[in-house]
């Protein structure tokens, strides 16, 4: 499973965050780099690969801003055409992604 929030603000555009259930509250750090998978960010709504893929169309068709981790809500994200995997950095093993559409 996986988790999304949708972080909306009228000043800016939308950001969605997207992580994988297991990362949630969990940090890596590899060299000079980290990746902080906080709860606050990133839980909210715990979705199904089918349920993801749904809302991550409707949100790029707002052009939404995503953040992504781990290995299913990648391998999700490019199964839905939002990214692809030339785009897929890792932290410590854990595969990310950042869009600005």
């Amino acid at each position: 499973m996986m988790h999304i929030k949708i972080h909306r603000s009228y000043r800016t555009k939308t950001v969605v965050a997207i992580a994988d259930s297991d990362l949630l509250g969990k940090k890596f750090e590899e060299g000079k780099f980290q990746l902080n998978v906080r709860e606050n960010f990133y839980k909210d709504k715990e979705v199904n690969e089918e349920q993801l893929i749904k809302l991550i169309q409707l949100q790029k068709a707002e052009d939404a801003t995503f953040n992504i981790v781990g290995s299913q809500s990648v391998k999700t994200a490019v199964k839905a055409g939002l990214i692809d995997k030339d785009s897929v950095g890792k932290i410590s093993g854990i595969p990310y992604a950042l869009t600005l559409l």
